[in-house]
């Protein structure tokens, strides 16, 4: 359907209710995230690096009607239109989730019945968000992100808000010399790792058609993602509702002690709580994010590493 100013615009009616912010927030890369932007009437803005070039979407729901409205602009407008359902959950099957298992996950299932795990496709571009994630603080993860949008990346088709970009081209990406990297507070080892999924991006991208073990495990292949990195990726590319990202700083400690009251999580007493949920274990580990309960603080706060001092 034609929009105006050139757009392409797709209306979905779900036939239940949709939270498009709880859905797609896990996208969103810190409050000025170049790709994500929530406006003033309601609407969220979202740019991407589409098979068939740059897009940028606006997302609303209609009011009193349910139907969710995504216009999108630019060379891979189509894309994202189509894609539009499936970026909100269209093929998260709930049907097998039991929330009763647990008071907490039920409360927060009936106070969140309209989240979905996205399954916004672009493989490569989660990826390599989340390899900027590893092993440093949300504040300088965020700005390593910024600095690659605002310095390669494309301006957001259409009237995107001001200081939207899209995420680089793969041969942009290629070409960011190693000091570059290492200016945006990206050492070495990360930067090593980005290059890799750059040289594999097409059989990386073919993992939107595999199931999410297997897609998973496909990304592990390549030296230095590991099962965090992957299930960072799966959650918010292939709408893997069962990917848990063990290996993490404070998902272990928090889950565990929202669900038991125990302070002191583990990966695999981790595993072991969220085993009735398979299939949905990342689902319940998202509710309890939502629901604010953190293991109660203790020991020193980590110190940032200026990468650039060195």
């Amino acid at each position: 359907m034609a929009g105006v100013s050139g757009s392409v615009v797709r209306e979905w009616a779900p036939g239940r209710a949709v939270d498009v912010t709880g859905t797609l927030g896990p996208l969103r890369r810190g409050r000025f995230d170049p790709t994500y932007q929530l406006t003033v009437d309601g609407s969220l803005w979202r740019t991407m690096r589409t098979p068939t070039g740059p897009a940028t979407q606006r997302i609303s729901v209609r009011a009193g009607e349910g139907v969710v409205v995504g216009e999108s602009w630019g060379s891979g407008a189509h894309w994202a239109a189509d894609r539009l359902p499936a970026s909100l959950g269209a093929d998260d099957d709930v049907s097998g989730f039991d929330a009763s298992l647990h008071p907490l996950v039920a409360r927060q299932w009936h106070q969140h019945s309209g989240l979905r795990t996205p399954a916004v496709g672009l493989v490569l571009e989660m990826l390599v968000a989340a390899v900027l994630e590893q092993r440093v603080t949300g504040n300088e993860a965020r700005r390593s992100w910024r600095w690659l949008l605002n310095r390669y990346g494309d301006s957001a088709p259409g009237p995107a808000p001001e200081g939207m970009r899209v995420f680089p081209a793969v041969e942009v990406c290629r070409a960011i010399p190693s000091w570059e990297w290492h200016r945006a507070g990206v050492e070495q080892t990360r930067s090593a790792t980005v290059m890799r999924l750059l040289r594999v991006a097409p059989r990386l991208e073919e993992c939107v058609t595999m199931t999410g073990a297997a897609a998973r495990a496909r990304m592990q292949l390549v030296p230095g993602v590991g099962i965090w990195t992957a299930a960072e990726a799966a959650q918010r590319a292939l709408g893997d509702a069962d990917a848990v990202s063990y290996g993490d700083f404070h998902v272990a400690n928090d889950v565990v002690y929202a669900l038991t009251g125990e302070v002191d999580g583990t990966d695999e007493r981790l595993a072991e709580l969220l085993e009735p949920w398979a299939d949905h274990r990342g689902r319940v580990v998202r509710l309890v994010e939502l629901s604010g309960t953190r293991r109660p603080a203790r020991g020193p706060r980590y110190a940032p590493i200026d990468f650039r001092q060195s």
